[in-house]
């Protein structure tokens, strides 16, 4: 059975720095696209940012680009997200998605076939 389990959400204030991490469990992912997307309260689930397999070539939202960072160990199973200079927009649950295999860091949320349940982000002015 694949899950991913997402952790490290929490309450932070502006211009703080969170790390978020994603272990997946059932099989390996090294050669799936992975992902980070978020979702607000009354809003749609947005896309964050995404890596390849092999952690070679990353995508990211223009909002969170230049503060946020994506990376993947797949000894581990994992992929990280670090957020830093963190805004009161970026408050979210944040969900860990992965890809079929050799899907090329797709930003439509369709395009994943399995999600983490998620973790609160929650960022205070």
């Amino acid at each position: 059975q694949v899950q991913l389990v997402e952790s490290g959400g929490g309450l932070v204030q502006a211009g703080d720095s969170l790390g978020l991490s994603c272990v997946a469990s059932g099989r390996t992912f090294s050669r799936n696209a992975m992902a980070w997307f978020r979702q607000a309260p009354g809003k749609e689930r947005e896309f964050v940012a995404a890596v390849t397999g092999s952690g070679g070539d990353t995508d990211y939202v223009d909002s969170v680009r230049g503060r946020f960072t994506i990376s993947r160990d797949n000894a581990k199973n994992t992929v990280s997200l670090q957020m830093n200079s963190l805004k009161p927009e970026d408050t979210a649950v944040y969900y860990c998605a992965a890809a079929p295999p050799f899907y090329t860091l797709p930003r439509l949320d369709r395009s994943y076939q399995y999600w983490g349940q998620g973790t609160q982000v929650t960022v205070s002015s």
